[in-house]
């Protein structure tokens, strides 16, 4: 204090030097407060304006995301949706807006090229299925309806494709189909499915053959053929579906035995043996034994 008193410029000075450190600390804390203003209040000049998107609990959250839409152009316009990290989310509730953003994944399409590949191969693939359809339509056909026409070589039952190779032909009536349809039946009733055709062809042979009658029902009716015949059994069965079946196929070409077989008989019940011993063998199916 003496110091003081006798020196008063040092006073002076020391008055000075404090004015001028509060001075000093005023304007720093001005400039700390502008800069925290500055933050708050972000403006991006050549980017463009920024907002920020927050949730309604945003005093709990940590995260949040910025909502950024600034122009390259005049013509064109760039949204960004950039992640960044909020400290002391409490000091900006001016920027509580309640705006939600909405992330869109969106999906690989499909190029033009492997669409084009797509539906060539649809259009490929759509042939072959109509076609299978037919083949399989066209072999129902085979079982379920007889044809109209029989088309004969000299040697052999020719199929509706070989028409053209046919030295003569026979008219089918209804009458013969069902004639047919009850020799099969009384003579192969218990037999294996490829008997029962075997003995639909053996008939059809006859009718081809110059030896025997020249039409299904005489063929069937001619004495001592088959057994079936003379001792009534002919008369009195009704075809199942399996002979049916059988003789559909048989008269659309399905062939069993060969063309030049003309006879068969079960050894087991055969009284004669005439056949057996004097025509020759082409082979057996369930108990007939077919013979040329």
């Amino acid at each position: 204090m003496y110091t003081l008193r006798q020196n008063r410029w040092m006073a002076l000075l020391i008055g000075v030097l404090l004015v001028c450190f509060s001075a000093i600390c005023l304007l720093l804390q001005d400039e700390q407060a502008k800069k925290l203003q500055h933050k708050g209040n972000m403006t991006l000049d050549r980017i463009g304006a920024v907002s920020l998107s927050m949730n309604e609990n945003a005093s709990a959250v940590n995260k949040e995301h910025i909502q950024v839409q600034g122009k390259r152009s005049t013509s064109q316009q760039t949204r960004f949706e950039l992640p960044i990290q909020l400290q002391n989310v409490n000091n900006f509730k001016l920027w509580n807006n309640k705006t939600k953003i909405a992330f869109v994944e969106q999906l690989p399409s499909t190029s033009p090229k492997s669409k084009t590949v797509l539906a060539r191969e649809q259009a490929q693939a759509k042939p072959k299925v109509v076609q299978a359809e037919a083949s399989h339509r066209q072999k129902q056909n085979l079982q379920l309806t007889p044809p109209k026409t029989l088309f004969f070589s000299r040697t052999k039952l020719l199929s509706p494709s070989e028409r053209a190779k046919a030295t003569w032909q026979y008219n089918v009536t209804a009458e013969d189909v069902l004639l047919l349809q009850k020799i099969v039946m009384a003579e192969a009733e218990g037999e294996p499915y490829q008997g029962k055709i075997a003995v639909a062809n053996v008939v059809l042979n006859r009718l081809r053959s110059a030896n025997f009658p020249n039409t299904i029902k005489k063929v069937i009716y001619q004495k001592h053929q088959f057994s079936p015949v003379a001792n009534g059994r002919f008369d009195r069965v009704k075809p199942n579906r399996d002979c049916i079946r059988a003789v559909n196929e048989a008269l659309n070409g399905k062939k069993a035995v060969t063309d030049d077989t003309y006879f068969f008989l079960s050894l087991k019940l055969a009284q004669d043996l005439t056949i057996h011993h004097t025509r020759t063998y082409e082979k057996r199916i369930g108990n007939h034994t077919f013979y040329k």
